[in-house]
């Protein structure tokens, strides 16, 4: 049973840090797409980041403006999500995802696994 397990979350005030991970398990593929997403009240959800596991090649959304960084420890299932300079918008539940392929989209119906959130909070 595949499982994603993310940690992390918290309330920072606008300008600070804070560090997302997600485990990954029960499934090994040598090379797929993880991804970060998230999810404000009323709003649809949308993609953060997103990382090859073999090649680790990235992909941003238009509003990270090179303020977050998405990882991967190539060893084992964890990605993780740097995210510096937050803003009170960036307030949301972040989500960990993962596809069977290795082709990463920003769509999220193309993840076929799921985390169940961790609530990031940014107060001006």
């Amino acid at each position: 049973r595949v499982q994603l397990v993310e940690s992390g979350g918290g309330s920072v005030q606008a300008g600070g840090s804070l560090r997302l991970s997600c485990a990954a398990s029960g499934y090994h593929f040598p090379d797929n797409c993880m991804g970060w997403f998230r999810q404000a009240p009323g709003k649809e959800r949308e993609v953060v980041a997103a990382i090859r596991t073999y090649t680790a090649q990235t992909e941003y959304g238009d509003f990270v403006n090179g303020r977050f960084i998405i990882s991967r420890d190539k060893d084992s299932n964890y990605i993780h999500l740097q995210m510096n300079n937050l803003r009170p918008e960036d307030t949301a539940v972040y989500y960990c995802a993962a596809r069977f392929v290795a082709s990463c989209v920003s769509t999220p119906s193309a993840f076929d696994w799921w985390g169940q959130g961790t609530q990031v909070t940014v107060s001006s």
